[in-house]
């Protein structure tokens, strides 16, 4: 079962670690950089951030560099009280150089940084590259930075040469909201650190079982009754964002280089959008949102038109909210009960020529895929989906295990791998007696940090 949060592990990054490295001038023990760079060396002496310093733009004159470029400078007030200065020419005095060239053959994501005692520069091949050097150096000053008590105007950072990319394209988190509601100002704070350790996609689980949580203005019933359910001794747990929460969320996610991959979960884990619109069962219902962990055997009809109609629907205003080439189906865990009991999904299999009820979850997850390609969207499911075979543009999340992930490598599927054994957060990762609640299981931190995505 897929668990509240989820780190999509194409990264080595999953916890605020210091990372320390060797090989360089110094001993760098007051040098923690996550994730670990490719390399890292670090001289004698000191950059003195103040306000006297200004951020020269070299090359730098597109939206997206300015964009990070106000980020830093937004951190940077944080810390000093005031913003630097910045400027599209050489400047004399303490600067920060950032040049952003097309022509370099860095990786798209990748940097060189400089800091020494009078300048830091700055080379990256992309605005994105440029934002995740602005990463490394905050990360380079010291904890007590900004702090309550501590002398504003002033910030010592270590003279370091730092190269760094990615090893990964894809650096994920993933957070179930249905199960657990989180408000916008929290999903915000996780943005916020995800771009501090460089992660590049939030993974937003949106629809489930026991909650829908994304406005469909053709269909209301959704938020009405979908994203509430009654829970304990019969008070009312919910919660839903609005698209406009969406398209607020999405551009703050921008502005920190993260793409985000709406989940919108099918065949299977949709018996809040069934609580909202029985017709699209197989029994017809009527269905009250669950507020209980399990695998749910009321499903999406195959057999029914009405569905694919919905969907379409659905999918259509989700594709137009979120700029990201992917969205998620889902695809998991989904029982097959009542398609066998079904008279509409039985006839389905005989008009279409099918085997039986898993080439009938192939057909409907094949349906779902020409939807997407039809709004320019790509999808991406768990590993489930890889049975019965899938379009070469489709992406599979292994969380299974790893099999799934080796299998759709191999049939020359992009991959992610999610291994519940690795990478679920949810688990507990010390004695229980000691740790919150979790949803079981027993996975260290080591564990999940030392995780490895491409198996041997």
């Amino acid at each position: 079962m897929k668990r509240m949060h989820k780190v999509l592990m194409f990264s080595l990054v999953l916890f605020p670690l210091a990372v320390l490295m060797g090989s360089c001038d110094r001993e760098p023990s007051a040098v923690g950089i996550v994730p670990k760079p490719v390399d890292l060396k670090v001289h004698a002496g000191h950059f003195r951030l103040d306000s006297a310093v200004r951020i020269v733009l070299q090359n730098a004159a597109d939206a997206n560099s300015r964009m990070a470029v106000n980020y830093l400078n937004g951190k940077i007030k944080e810390l000093l009280g005031s913003p630097l200065g910045i400027a599209e020419k050489k400047v004399r005095g303490p600067r920060i150089i950032m040049n952003v060239d097309s022509t370099l053959t860095f990786h798209p994501e990748g940097y060189e940084m400089k800091v020494a005692r009078k300048r830091i520069t700055i080379n990256a091949r992309t605005a994105q590259g440029a934002f995740y050097a602005f990463q490394t150096l905050l990360q380079l000053m010291p904890p007590s930075a900004g702090s309550p008590g501590i002398q504003k105007g002033m910030i010592r950072i270590p003279c370091v040469t730092v190269k760094d990319y990615p090893r990964f394209s894809y650096r994920g988190m993933h957070l179930d909201v249905c199960r657990h509601f989180f408000p916008v100002e929290f999903i915000l704070k996780q943005l916020d650190v995800m771009a501090m350790y460089k992660l590049n996609t939030f993974h937003w689980h949106l629809t489930e079982d026991q909650g829908w949580r994304i406005e469909i203005k053709k269909y209301p019933l959704l938020t009405q009754i979908g994203s509430k359910r009654t829970e304990g001794e019969g008070f009312e747990y919910g919660g839903y964002y609005t698209q406009d929460d969406i398209r607020k969320v999405v551009k703050y996610a921008q502005e920190r280089f993260i793409r985000i991959i709406p989940e919108i979960e099918m065949p299977g884990h949709a018996l809040a959008a069934l609580a909202a619109y029985p017709q699209l069962s197989c029994t017809g219902g009527p269905f009250k949102v669950r507020n209980f962990w399990g695998v749910e055997e009321n499903v999406f009809c195959a057999g029914r038109e009405e569905t694919f109609g919905f969907i379409t629907d659905v999918l259509t205003e989700v594709a137009a909210l979120f700029p990201s080439e992917y969205i998620h189906i889902g695809g998991d865990e989904c029982p097959k009960n009542r398609w066998k009991n079904c008279l509409r999904c039985q006839e389905r299999i005989r008009q279409e020529g099918l085997k039986d009820e898993a080439e009938l979850q192939s057909y409907f997850i094949k349906r779902v895929e020409k939807i997407l390609l039809s709004l320019g969207k790509k999808m991406i499911g768990w590993d489930e989906i890889l049975e019965g075979g899938l379009a070469p543009s489709a992406t599979v999340m292994s969380w299974r295990g790893e099999e799934g992930g080796i299998d759709a490598a191999m049939q020359g599927h992009d991959v992610v791998m999610t291994p519940g054994d690795w990478v679920y957060l949810d688990h507990y990762q010390g004695s229980p007696k000691v740790e919150p609640v979790a949803i079981g299981g027993y996975t260290t931190l080591e564990e999940s940090y030392n995780y490895d995505p491409l198996p041997e």
